[in-house]
């Protein structure tokens, strides 16, 4: 039964790269002119339940970058989570950004993410308070991926996925509006329970500049999630 399980993971492995090249190719295609800096990120996170349904998660970030790229940021979130059906949860979170070089951020995120079969799929609307803006910053972020499992346990799981940032308003009078930003992330996940996992993945976050060479930042992300 495993070596037909594992074939079948193969068959859609092999069904799916194709839509995870083209997605790659669309969401993180080279900028004209760049700047590329080198990151760290560390993703610990927790998560409670309340009842079969509903549960809460508090997530964290540490994310350390080179001299020369923008400064170090910490935040942690707040979410609620509701399940709606199998494989759709709405979630709706509060979230503290600390940056080292200044203007720290608290967000609104409100959220809707659909699971099916291999298929991933998230919608994202944030509201930005910057310290020192001129105007509360809307962002609209869809993205799209696959999560595949590697052996018969499912204790493996290969993801892909591309993100898409939309300011719908920037946070300054004048600012950039529209896509503003393309975010592509690749790895593997490893439960090592069932209620401890570890992942890590590479990242890539272009941030498109107009008028100036777009920055992208290359960063391993190691995640940590916890469930109670």
């Amino acid at each position: 039964m495993a070596g037909a399980n594992d074939h079948g993971t193969i068959i859609h492995m092999r069904h799916f790269l194709p839509a995870i090249a083209g997605a790659a190719a669309l969401f993180a295609a080279p900028a004209r002119a760049a700047d590329d800096n080198f990151e760290v990120w560390i993703n610990p996170s927790l998560a409670i339940d309340i009842d079969d349904d509903t549960g809460v998660e508090i997530e964290t970030a540490q994310r350390f970058r080179d001299r020369d790229a923008a400064a170090d940021t910490y935040f942690a979130r707040l979410w609620l989570n509701q399940s709606l059906s199998d494989g759709v949860t709405i979630a709706g979170a509060v979230e503290y950004r600390v940056n080292a070089g200044g203007n720290d951020e608290t967000r609104l995120l409100q959220q809707a993410s659909l699971r099916r079969g291999l298929l991933r799929g998230r919608l994202r609307l944030e509201q930005r308070f910057v310290e020192g803006a001129d105007r509360t910053g809307w962002r609209l972020r869809p993205r799209v991926g696959v999560a595949v499992p590697l052996d018969s346990d499912s204790r493996w799981t290969f993801g892909a996925d591309a993100e898409a940032f939309f300011t719908l308003q920037s946070t300054g009078i004048g600012g950039q509006d529209g896509l503003t930003g393309l975010r592509t992330q690749v790895g593997v996940n490893y439960d090592i329970t069932d209620r401890l996992s570890l992942g890590l993945t590479y990242l890539r976050q272009q941030d498109i500049r107009r008028g100036r060479a777009d920055t992208i930042g290359h960063a391993p992300v190691i995640g940590i999630e916890f469930a109670l």
